[in-house]
C-alpha cells in the first residue's frame, strides 16, 4: 500500500487534503480516517459500498471484467488445478503449498474432523424440524466451550489452531446437522478421504451400507467449495471482521458470519434459484415467465442471474456450467425435468438480448443450486454448504485482521435523526 498523492475536500469555504492510498490493483482509496478531525463532519454511506473498511491481501475482484483472485491467483486456475485443501493453504498462509507442506496440512486437517463426543449432545436439544443453519450456527459458537487450548488470540500457533479446527470441524457439523433432519445415524469422519469425499461420505453413508465415493460427483463437490472459499468485503466476511474486532473468540466470529450467511440476500440466493425453477414448472412456462421478469412492475426477478459485484460474466460459473453438465451426464439426469427446465432457461436468457444488454448472464448460484439439487442435497442444506465453504475465508480474513499492528474495534458513527434533547414529563402531565 502506498501514499502518492491526496485528494482535496471543501466544507464552508475551506479545503482539506486527505491521502490517496494505492493498492496493488483496483481503486485507489481516500483516506478519511481524519475526516471528523479536520472539518467535524462524519461520511455517510448506508450499506458500505463506497468505503473500504480495511486492508487485505486475500481476495480481489474486478466486477467490470469478471474478475476474481486468491492470493493473485485467477480463480479459473485455481478451479481446474487445485483442490479445496491446496486453496484453503493459499488463503491461509499467502502461498501455494509444496508437496510436502501439502501432505502435512492435510494429515494435520484430517485429524481435526472428529468433534468432542460430547458435542453429539447438542443435536438431542434441537427438535427435528430444527433449520440445519440454526444447529450449526448454534454448535459452531459453542466449540469455544471445548477447545480452550486456542482461544488465547494473542498468540500465532492458538490462532492457527483454531483456524485448522473450524476448517476441518464444520463440515462433520453440517453432515451431523442434515443426519439429525432426517433421522438418521450420524457417520464419523473418515480421516483417509480428501475433504470432498469425506463430506459426501458423512453426508450420504448408512451404517451396514457401504457407500462409493463417486469421484466426479466428489471434484464437483471440490468445485463447489473451492468456488465459495472467498469473495473479497461481503456481508459475512465484513460481520466476521466486526466481531473480531472485539477479541471475541474465533468460534464466536464463525458462527458470527453463519448468521449473517443465513439472510437471503446473501447465502440463500441458489435456494431461491431453484424456488424460481419450481414456480416455472415446465419449458412451456419460460416465455411467460420472461415476460413478468421484463415488467418492472411485476416484481418478479430472474434469480441465479447477474451480480452485484460482477457487471460482467460471473468467472465461478463459467467453471461451474462445465461441471453442472459433467453431474448431469454422468448421473443420467438428463430428462430430469426440473434440470432440464434450467438448461433451457439458461439457453433461453443468454440468447435474449434484453438480459444479455443487460449483463445478466447465468451466476455461480444457479449452476451450484442445480449441481446440489443432482447430487440428492436438500435445498435446506445449501446455505449450510456455503457456510462450510466460506469457513475457510472466514478464519482467513479473522487471522489477517487479527495480525495487523494497529487493529481496532469497529466503531461506525450515525447520521442521527431522532428527537433532539428534551425534558421529562411526569405520566399524570402526559397528554
Amino acid at each position: 500500500m502506498s501514499e502518492n498523492r491526496s485528494a482535496t475536500f471543501g466544507l464552508d469555504g475551506l479545503s482539506r487534503q486527505f491521502p490517496v492510498l494505492e493498492g496493488t490493483i483496483g481503486p485507489d482509496v481516500v483516506d478519511m480516517r481524519a475526516l471528523s478531525q479536520k472539518t467535524g463532519v462524519f461520511s455517510f454511506d448506508p450499506g458500505l459500498g463506497s468505503t473500504a473498511t480495511c486492508t487485505s491481501a486475500i481476495s480481489y475482484i474486478d466486477g467490470d471484467k469478471g474478475v476474481l483472485l486468491h492470493r493473485g491467483y485467477p480463480i479459473e486456475d485455481l478451479a481446474l488445478n487445485a483442490s479445496f485443501t491446496e486453496t484453503a493453504y493459499l488463503l491461509l498462509y499467502g502461498e501455494l503449498p509444496t508437496a510436502e507442506q501439502y501432505q502435512a496440512f492435510r494429515t494435520d486437517m484430517n485429524t481435526h474432523r472428529l468433534l468432542n463426543e460430547q458435542i453429539r449432545n447438542f443435536f438431542n436439544g434441537f427438535r427435528r424440524d430444527a433449520h440445519p443453519m440454526a444447529i450449526l450456527c448454534g454448535t459452531v459458537g459453542a466449540l469455544s466451550a471445548f477447545y480452550h487450548d486456542g482461544l488465547d488470540i494473542s498468540e500465532p500457533k492458538a490462532r492457527d489452531l483454531s483456524a485448522r479446527r473450524l476448517i476441518a470441524k464444520v463440515p462433520t457439523i453440517a453432515a451431523w446437522a442434515y443426519k439429525y433432519s432426517i433421522g438418521e445415524p450420524f457417520i464419523y469422519p473418515d480421516e483417509e478421504m480428501s475433504f470432498s469425499e469425506n463430506f459426501l461420505h458423512m453426508l450420504f453413508a448408512r451404517p451396514g451400507n457401504h457407500y462409493r465415493v463417486n469421484p466426479v460427483l466428489a471434484r464437483a463437490m471440490d468445485r463447489i467449495l473451492l468456488l465459495h472459499a472467498d469473495h473479497e468485503q461481503n456481508a459475512s466476511t465484513t460481520t466476521v471482521r466486526l466481531v473480531g474486532s472485539t477479541g471475541a473468540n474465533p468460534y464466536a466470529c464463525i458462527a458470527a458470519g453463519i448468521a449473517a450467511l443465513w439472510g437471503p440476500a446473501h447465502g440463500g440466493a441458489n435456494e431461491a434459484a431453484l424456488g424460481m425453477l419450481e414456480t416455472i414448472g415446465t419449458r412451456d412456462g419460460i416465455p411467460a415467465f420472461l415476460n413478468e421478469v421484463k415488467n418492472r412492475n411485476s416484481g418478479v426477478r430472474l434469480m441465479g442471474f447477474g451480480h452485484r459485484v460482477y457487471k460482467n460474466f460471473d468467472p465461478r460459473a463459467k467453471i461451474l456450467q462445465a461441471t453442472c453438465h459433467e453431474v448431469i451426464e454422468e448421473l443420467g439426469l438428463k430428462r430430469d425435468p426440473l434440470l432440464d427446465l434450467a438448461m433451457e432457461l439458461e439457453r433461453v436468457a443468454t440468447e435474449d438480448d434484453y438480459f444479455v444488454s443487460r449483463r445478466l448472464y447465468p451466476n455461480v448460484d444457479f449452476y451450484s443450486g442445480l449441481i446440489l439439487k443432482a447430487l440428492g442435497i436438500p435445498k435446506s442444506m445449501f446455505t449450510v454448504l456455503f457456510a462450510v465453504a466460506r469457513t475457510v475465508g472466514w478464519v482467513s480474513q479473522w487471522k489477517e485482521m487479527i495480525e495487523e499492528p494497529s487493529v481496532r474495534i469497529s466503531r461506525p458513527r450515525q447520521l442521527y435523526i431522532g428527537a433532539a434533547e428534551r425534558s421529562f414529563v411526569p405520566m399524570s402531565e402526559r397528554r
